[in-house]
């Protein structure tokens, strides 16, 4: 059984996420930190907003010509700010003590990364994270603490479906990742006519991976204009995607909103994953278990429901999914028998795999 963070720490994570949640249903532009200026224009003065963007570079625009309703929207956000600025301070007082507390954190550069995709409003517009740094932020929701082999990973996975139950809600993801200025560039495909689904930053291991649910013959990119970049279609995806949830990042100075897969879902659909990976990437696949024993030990003594559930759903795919989680599981079942008891739970849901 992974390691039990203490109640205190759980407390602490969970008075966190609501206040990022109430925060998150209050947002309008005085979360912003900026300033305003007054121009004069051919005699007129004009409110022009200044802030800076995630990487520190100026940003402008104009607010309207100078009057009593736009006094009245400076001193609203001025009473905003005041009111971010204690809410900023409890973040961080909070993040601090999760740090003290020996919860696991995000490193700095994702966790930049992701704090710049929230900002922009990625996780708002229907994206998922998942991979190995969805993994991290499931341990902190589940109140557990995973070894660092399990985890420890620089690519950034986002999943994201095509349409979006929000029409117009839109998050430029390379300009998000430019403004950042780490030195994002995109991943050209072996396709150079084909758009990249991947960027990452010059020199380093760091990267951002875009993936969208795609059917039996996908395997073109498929441009998302809400995001204007392009993700690689994955077959199954949406399985995981499903019953998505908020949840934290945190790297002990402050913390982040994102989205997260329902832990359940998220160790089908890695057992699952882990026998479509091909030789060159047995690596992962070996992760890919490791995070699935992890989890399913897990549910199985907290939420086993939920792990009937995902099964349920996942056996309604149809064979092609439950064969692969089916051998997933006993792989997992043969090289840790803690296992043993999340397997009784959902082997008998799965069928028996024929088609």
């Amino acid at each position: 059984m992974p390691d039990r963070l203490p109640e205190d720490a759980q407390t602490l994570h969970a008075e966190l996420l609501a206040l990022l949640l109430a925060r998150e249903s209050e947002r309008d532009w005085s979360h912003l930190a900026g300033t305003f200026t007054v121009k004069t224009v051919k005699g007129l003065d004009y409110v022009y907003f200044q802030y800076s963007d995630p990487g520190g570079r100026k940003r402008q625009f104009s607010v309207g010509p100078r009057g009593e309703a736009i006094d009245a929207i400076v001193a609203r956000y001025k009473r905003g700010r005041a009111r971010q600025a204690g809410d900023l301070e409890e973040v961080a007082r909070l993040a601090a003590l999760l740090r003290a507390a020996d919860v696991a954190m995000t490193p700095h550069a994702p966790a930049r990364v992701l704090r710049g995709l929230a900002d922009a409003g990625l996780f708002a517009c229907g994206a998922v994270l998942v991979g190995s740094h969805g993994f991290l932020v499931l341990g902190n929701l589940l109140g557990v603490r995973w070894p660092g082999a399990a985890w420890r990973t620089q690519d950034i996975d986002i999943a994201a479906h095509l349409s979006v139950a929000v029409p117009g809600a839109q998050a430029d993801v390379p300009k998000a990742l430019e403004s950042l200025q780490m030195g994002f560039v995109p991943i050209p495909q072996l396709d150079a006519t084909q758009p990249s689904t991947s960027f990452r930053v010059r020199g380093k291991t760091l990267r951002v991976d875009l993936i969208t649910p795609g059917g039996e013959r996908d395997v073109r990119p498929v441009f998302l204009p809400r995001f204007q970049a392009a993700a690689a279609p994955i077959k199954y995806l949406s399985l995981v995607m499903h019953e998505a949830q908020p949840a934290l990042v945190v790297d002990g100075r402050t913390a982040s909103l994102v989205v997260v897969p329902s832990p359940a879902r998220f160790a089908l659909f890695v057992l699952f994953v882990s026998q479509t990976r091909s030789v060159v990437q047995q690596t992962k696949g070996g992760k890919d278990l490791h995070q699935a024993a992890l989890l399913l030990e897990v549910l199985a003594e907290d939420r086993p429901d939920d792990l009937e559930a995902a099964a349920r759903a996942f056996a309604a795919s149809g064979p092609a999914v439950t064969r692969k989680v089916r051998r997933g599981l006993d792989r997992v079942r043969a090289r840790w028998p803690e296992t043993a008891q999340a397997a009784e739970l959902v082997e008998p849901l799965l069928g028996d795999g024929d088609a």
